[in-house]
């Protein structure tokens, strides 16, 4: 068995890719960058380039040069590619979303799963040591007794100005945009600090930000709020737990993020090397994906929708 660093493929091109994944892999550590691959061949020859790594001419050629794939592409072509990787055995770096629809997220993990692939899932803010030790307080909580319900926001003006605005025609954009992105970080702190989600309701105001009520298995009642269109002052992100117990309190003010990436990148290498376990799955990506689905029916029909547990 190897011991030397994970070399990883990069599928991808973007803003996301040429600024969070592929830096991810330079340097000395756990993972070492082999190449990056993505459809347009100038765009793959620059970011190759900036790490002075293989561009790829094709993603079997990347296949054939790399132990471990990372993602960094929309979702829909994300459920694409994944599970062509995770038939070949490769260990798999995957954002989230998994898919643009839960149909799609379900056939990435099913690929995955079927396959025995080492692999996590990039819900960045669960790979902080403030985000587990939340959870871990709510949980505490949640033994003490049954939990009454929690606030929780995640806003912020990416999609006014910077590079989510100028991708206008991205699954980003439209009234479903911020949801998709912004809404699995929050549902997913929101379903394991409160108790599973059993029913959803949201409404938009003007397509721009929306309110989300979530019913939980215990009784307790939560209310979210998520935009990319508010023009605050940096990024607004907390979620308040309450309890007859007491209160658990998290924000991501003042994060290092930079934790957070370090955390992913040595996961990643201790997945493929040794299947050591890791913090997000294609299991728990699949609930969230469930949870998002469940809120965008509720948008569409104007009405509460159940969620399976």
């Amino acid at each position: 068995m190897s011991t030397g660093p994970v070399s990883v493929g990069l599928v991808g091109t973007g803003y996301w890719a040429r600024t969070m994944h592929a830096p991810l892999h330079a340097g000395d550590g756990p993972t070492r960058l082999a190449g990056v691959w993505g459809r347009d061949p100038d765009r793959t020859a620059s970011v190759a380039a900036e790490h002075d790594v293989t561009a790829f001419r094709s993603f079997e050629e990347l296949l054939d040069s790399c132990e471990a794939v990372d993602f960094a592409v929309p979702p829909a072509v994300q459920a694409e590619l994944a599970p062509q990787a995770a038939a070949r055995g490769h260990g798999l770096l995957l954002e989230k979303p998994l898919g643009l629809t839960l149909d799609q997220s379900r056939r990435v993990a099913d690929a995955v799963q079927e396959a025995g692939v080492p692999h996590l899932v990039v819900l960045t803010k669960r790979y902080h040591a403030r985000t587990r030790d939340f959870l871990a307080a709510a949980a505490r909580l949640q033994d003490k007794g049954p939990m009454l319900g929690a606030s929780a926001r995640y806003l912020h003006g990416g999609f006014l100005q910077g590079s989510f605005a100028a991708a206008a025609d991205t699954w980003r954009s439209g009234p479903l945009g911020a949801l998709r992105d912004l809404g699995p970080h929050l549902l997913d702190l929101v379903d394991l600090a409160v108790g599973p989600v059993v029913a959803v309701a949201a409404e938009q105001a003007r397509d721009q930000l929306t309110t989300v009520t979530t019913w939980h298995a215990d009784g307790a009642v939560a209310q979210s709020v998520l935009s990319g269109a508010v023009a605050a002052d940096g990024v607004l992100t907390d979620v308040d737990v309450y309890s007859s117990a007491g209160v658990a309190r998290y924000t991501t003010a003042d994060m290092d993020h930079d934790e957070c990436w370090t955390s992913v990148r040595s996961e990643l290498a201790c997945a493929v090397r040794s299947g050591a376990p890791v913090t997000v799955d294609v299991a728990r990506a699949t609930r969230v994906a469930l949870l998002v689905d469940a809120v965008e029916r509720s948008l569409a029909d104007g009405a509460r929708v159940s969620v399976e547990r």
